[in-house]
Protein backbone atom coordinates (compact mmCIF):
# COMPACT_ATOMS: atom_id res chain seq x y z
CA UNK A 1 0.00 0.00 0.00
CA UNK A 2 3.00 2.30 0.30
CA UNK A 3 2.06 3.58 3.75
CA UNK A 4 4.75 4.97 6.02
CA UNK A 5 7.17 5.35 3.12
CA UNK A 6 7.86 9.05 3.78
CA UNK A 7 10.25 8.74 6.71
CA UNK A 8 13.04 10.80 5.12
CA UNK A 9 10.68 13.73 4.52
CA UNK A 10 9.28 13.34 8.04
CA UNK A 11 12.75 13.45 9.62
CA UNK A 12 13.65 16.69 7.84
CA UNK A 13 10.36 18.40 8.68
CA UNK A 14 10.43 17.20 12.28
CA UNK A 15 13.96 18.54 12.72
CA UNK A 16 12.79 21.96 11.50
CA UNK A 17 10.10 22.21 14.17
CA UNK A 18 11.81 20.41 17.06
CA UNK A 19 15.59 20.62 16.63
CA UNK A 20 15.72 16.84 17.24
CA UNK A 21 17.73 15.02 14.57
CA UNK A 22 16.20 11.56 14.11
CA UNK A 23 19.13 10.60 11.84
CA UNK A 24 21.12 10.14 15.04
CA UNK A 25 18.74 7.52 16.45
CA UNK A 26 18.75 3.89 15.31
CA UNK A 27 16.35 3.90 12.37
CA UNK A 28 14.73 0.49 12.78
CA UNK A 29 13.87 1.07 16.43
CA UNK A 30 12.71 4.64 15.88
CA UNK A 31 10.52 3.86 12.86
CA UNK A 32 8.87 1.05 14.77
CA UNK A 33 8.07 3.35 17.70
CA UNK A 34 6.78 6.21 15.55
CA UNK A 35 4.69 3.90 13.33
CA UNK A 36 3.06 2.38 16.39
CA UNK A 37 2.07 5.77 17.79
CA UNK A 38 0.95 7.19 14.43
CA UNK A 39 -1.29 4.17 13.81
CA UNK A 40 -2.76 4.53 17.28
CA UNK A 41 -3.90 8.02 16.28
CA UNK A 42 -5.26 6.88 12.91
CA UNK A 43 -2.51 7.97 10.54
CA UNK A 44 -1.19 6.03 7.55
CA UNK A 45 1.84 8.23 6.77
CA UNK A 46 4.49 9.88 8.90
CA UNK A 47 3.83 13.27 7.36
CA UNK A 48 0.09 13.22 8.07
CA UNK A 49 0.99 12.41 11.66
CA UNK A 50 3.42 15.34 11.71
CA UNK A 51 0.76 17.71 10.36
CA UNK A 52 -1.60 16.54 13.09
CA UNK A 53 1.08 17.26 15.69
CA UNK A 54 1.58 20.77 14.30
CA UNK A 55 -2.15 21.42 14.73
CA UNK A 56 -2.42 19.84 18.16
CA UNK A 57 0.16 20.86 20.82
CA UNK A 58 -1.06 18.11 23.16
CA UNK A 59 -0.38 15.44 20.52
CA UNK A 60 3.07 16.94 19.93
CA UNK A 61 3.72 16.73 23.67
CA UNK A 62 2.59 13.08 23.71
CA UNK A 63 4.96 12.33 20.83
CA UNK A 64 7.97 13.99 22.47
CA UNK A 65 7.32 12.07 25.69
CA UNK A 66 7.02 8.84 23.71
CA UNK A 67 10.10 9.57 21.63
CA UNK A 68 12.40 10.22 24.56
CA UNK A 69 11.83 6.76 26.06
CA UNK A 70 11.42 7.61 29.74
CA UNK A 71 12.21 4.34 31.51
CA UNK A 72 13.71 4.85 34.94
CA UNK A 73 13.51 3.61 38.50
CA UNK A 74 15.22 4.13 41.84
CA UNK A 75 18.37 2.09 42.56
CA UNK A 76 18.13 0.33 39.19
CA UNK A 77 20.81 -2.43 39.25
CA UNK A 78 21.56 -2.11 43.00
CA UNK A 79 25.06 -3.62 42.84
CA UNK A 80 26.17 -0.74 40.62
CA UNK A 81 24.91 1.81 43.14
CA UNK A 82 26.76 -0.03 45.90
CA UNK A 83 29.97 0.36 43.86
CA UNK A 84 29.11 4.04 43.35
CA UNK A 85 28.82 4.51 47.12
CA UNK A 86 31.59 2.23 48.38
CA UNK A 87 34.23 2.89 45.73
CA UNK A 88 33.47 6.02 43.71
CA UNK A 89 32.46 8.23 46.63
CA UNK A 90 34.37 6.51 49.45
CA UNK A 91 37.64 5.69 47.67
CA UNK A 92 38.15 7.58 44.40
CA UNK A 93 37.06 10.91 45.86
CA UNK A 94 38.12 10.26 49.46
CA UNK A 95 40.58 13.16 49.39
CA UNK A 96 38.04 15.61 47.99
CA UNK A 97 35.39 17.40 50.02
CA UNK A 98 32.22 15.73 48.72
CA UNK A 99 30.20 18.93 49.04
CA UNK A 100 32.41 20.36 46.29
CA UNK A 101 31.80 17.48 43.87
CA UNK A 102 30.18 18.53 40.60
CA UNK A 103 27.76 15.75 39.63
CA UNK A 104 25.68 15.66 36.45
CA UNK A 105 22.80 13.22 35.98
CA UNK A 106 22.39 13.29 32.20
CA UNK A 107 19.15 12.12 30.52
CA UNK A 108 17.62 12.08 34.00
CA UNK A 109 14.07 11.34 32.81
CA UNK A 110 11.62 11.51 35.73
CA UNK A 111 14.29 12.11 38.36
CA UNK A 112 14.72 8.62 39.81
CA UNK A 113 18.49 8.62 39.32
CA UNK A 114 19.41 12.12 40.58
CA UNK A 115 17.27 11.51 43.66
CA UNK A 116 19.01 8.15 44.15
CA UNK A 117 22.34 10.01 44.09
CA UNK A 118 21.09 12.49 46.69
CA UNK A 119 19.97 9.73 49.07
CA UNK A 120 23.32 7.95 48.78
CA UNK A 121 25.28 11.18 49.27
CA UNK A 122 23.22 11.98 52.35
CA UNK A 123 25.20 9.21 54.06
CA UNK A 124 28.24 11.46 53.75
CA UNK A 125 26.77 14.98 53.78
CA UNK A 126 23.74 16.86 55.12
CA UNK A 127 21.12 17.43 52.43
CA UNK A 128 21.69 21.19 52.57
CA UNK A 129 25.21 20.68 51.17
CA UNK A 130 24.19 18.45 48.22
CA UNK A 131 23.53 19.89 44.76
CA UNK A 132 23.08 17.67 41.70
CA UNK A 133 22.63 18.92 38.13
CA UNK A 134 20.02 16.86 36.26
CA UNK A 135 19.24 17.35 32.57
CA UNK A 136 16.92 15.86 29.99
CA UNK A 137 15.51 16.76 26.60
CA UNK A 138 11.97 16.15 27.88
CA UNK A 139 10.51 19.03 29.90
CA UNK A 140 7.40 17.03 30.83
CA UNK A 141 9.49 14.26 32.37
CA UNK A 142 11.42 16.81 34.43
CA UNK A 143 8.19 18.49 35.54
CA UNK A 144 7.11 15.11 36.87
CA UNK A 145 10.47 14.79 38.60
CA UNK A 146 9.97 18.14 40.33
CA UNK A 147 6.68 16.95 41.87
CA UNK A 148 8.52 13.88 43.21
CA UNK A 149 5.51 11.54 43.01
CA UNK A 150 6.22 7.93 41.96
CA UNK A 151 4.33 4.68 41.55
CA UNK A 152 5.39 1.73 43.68
CA UNK A 153 6.88 -0.06 40.66
CA UNK A 154 9.57 2.65 40.40
CA UNK A 155 10.57 1.92 43.99
CA UNK A 156 10.85 -1.86 43.85
CA UNK A 157 14.67 -1.83 44.17
CA UNK A 158 14.69 0.92 46.79
CA UNK A 159 16.04 -0.21 50.18
CA UNK A 160 13.39 0.05 52.91
CA UNK A 161 15.56 2.39 54.95
CA UNK A 162 15.39 4.94 52.13
CA UNK A 163 11.66 4.49 51.59
CA UNK A 164 10.99 5.07 55.28
CA UNK A 165 13.34 8.03 55.59
CA UNK A 166 12.67 9.99 52.41
CA UNK A 167 9.17 9.11 51.14
CA UNK A 168 5.60 9.79 52.21
CA UNK A 169 2.91 7.35 51.14
CA UNK A 170 0.12 9.07 49.20
CA UNK A 171 -2.08 6.05 48.49
CA UNK A 172 -1.77 2.30 47.96
CA UNK A 173 0.32 2.70 44.82
CA UNK A 174 2.17 6.01 45.05
CA UNK A 175 4.70 7.85 47.18
CA UNK A 176 6.19 11.34 47.23
CA UNK A 177 9.86 12.01 47.90
CA UNK A 178 10.56 14.68 50.48
CA UNK A 179 10.90 18.31 49.51
CA UNK A 180 14.32 18.45 51.21
CA UNK A 181 15.61 15.85 48.71
CA UNK A 182 13.97 17.63 45.78
CA UNK A 183 15.72 20.87 46.71
CA UNK A 184 19.09 19.14 46.18
CA UNK A 185 18.52 18.73 42.43
CA UNK A 186 18.63 21.44 39.78
CA UNK A 187 16.74 20.39 36.63
CA UNK A 188 17.61 21.86 33.24
CA UNK A 189 16.58 21.02 29.68
CA UNK A 190 19.49 19.81 27.56
CA UNK A 191 19.62 18.07 24.18
CA UNK A 192 22.75 15.89 24.19
CA UNK A 193 22.97 16.08 20.40
CA UNK A 194 22.74 19.85 20.15
CA UNK A 195 23.34 21.82 23.34
CA UNK A 196 26.63 22.71 25.11
CA UNK A 197 27.63 20.35 27.93
CA UNK A 198 28.46 21.60 31.44
CA UNK A 199 32.18 21.73 32.19
CA UNK A 200 34.38 20.66 35.08
CA UNK A 201 32.29 17.67 36.14
CA UNK A 202 33.62 15.16 38.68
CA UNK A 203 30.93 12.55 38.01
CA UNK A 204 28.56 12.03 35.06
CA UNK A 205 25.76 9.47 35.22
CA UNK A 206 24.14 8.60 31.89
CA UNK A 207 22.54 5.15 32.02
CA UNK A 208 20.68 3.13 29.38
CA UNK A 209 20.47 6.02 26.94
CA UNK A 210 23.31 5.46 24.46
CA UNK A 211 21.74 2.22 23.19
CA UNK A 212 19.16 4.26 21.26
CA UNK A 213 21.71 6.23 19.21
CA UNK A 214 23.73 5.53 16.10
CA UNK A 215 27.50 5.00 16.41
CA UNK A 216 28.07 8.51 15.09
CA UNK A 217 25.81 10.00 17.75
CA UNK A 218 27.33 7.85 20.51
CA UNK A 219 30.81 9.06 19.59
CA UNK A 220 29.62 12.67 19.64
CA UNK A 221 28.09 12.21 23.10
CA UNK A 222 31.11 10.34 24.47
CA UNK A 223 33.45 13.06 23.23
CA UNK A 224 31.22 15.62 24.95
CA UNK A 225 31.21 13.65 28.21
CA UNK A 226 34.99 13.29 28.12
CA UNK A 227 35.45 17.03 27.59
CA UNK A 228 32.94 17.70 30.36
CA UNK A 229 34.82 15.56 32.91
CA UNK A 230 37.80 16.76 34.91
CA UNK A 231 40.87 14.49 34.82
CA UNK A 232 40.15 11.74 37.33
CA UNK A 233 36.40 12.22 36.93
CA UNK A 234 34.09 9.21 36.62
CA UNK A 235 31.48 8.29 33.99
CA UNK A 236 28.77 5.82 35.09
CA UNK A 237 26.82 4.21 32.22
CA UNK A 238 24.00 1.67 32.03
CA UNK A 239 24.02 -2.10 32.21
CA UNK A 240 22.89 -2.33 28.56
CA UNK A 241 25.93 -0.40 27.35
CA UNK A 242 29.67 -0.59 26.94
CA UNK A 243 32.30 1.71 25.45
CA UNK A 244 34.55 -0.30 23.16
CA UNK A 245 36.73 2.62 22.01
CA UNK A 246 37.17 4.23 25.44
CA UNK A 247 40.84 5.09 24.68
CA UNK A 248 39.61 7.49 22.00
CA UNK A 249 37.88 9.53 24.70
CA UNK A 250 40.72 9.47 27.26
CA UNK A 251 38.78 7.07 29.46
CA UNK A 252 39.82 3.88 31.23
CA UNK A 253 37.51 1.21 32.66
CA UNK A 254 37.70 0.95 36.45
CA UNK A 255 34.75 -1.44 36.89
CA UNK A 256 31.99 -2.75 34.63
CA UNK A 257 29.92 0.31 33.62
CA UNK A 258 32.36 2.78 35.25
CA UNK A 259 35.07 4.72 33.40
CA UNK A 260 37.60 7.26 34.66
CA UNK A 261 38.97 10.22 32.75
CA UNK A 262 42.73 10.03 32.23
CA UNK A 263 45.13 12.95 32.14
CA UNK A 264 45.34 13.07 28.34
CA UNK A 265 43.94 15.90 26.26
CA UNK A 266 40.37 15.51 24.97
Amino acid sequence: MGIFNDYEIFKAKFYNISGIDLNLYKEKQMKRRITSLAEKYGHATYCSFLEAMKRDPELYKVFINYLTINVSEFFRNPSQWIYFEKTVLSEIFKNKNLKDLKIWSSACSTGDEPYTIVMIMNKFLPLEKINILATDIDIEAMNKAKTGIYFSRSLKELPKEYLDKYFTKINDDSYQISERVRRCVTFRQLNLLRDPYPKGMDIIICRNVLIYFTEEAKNYIMKGFSESLRPGGVLFIGSTEQIMNYHSFNLKPIETFFYQKTEGNS
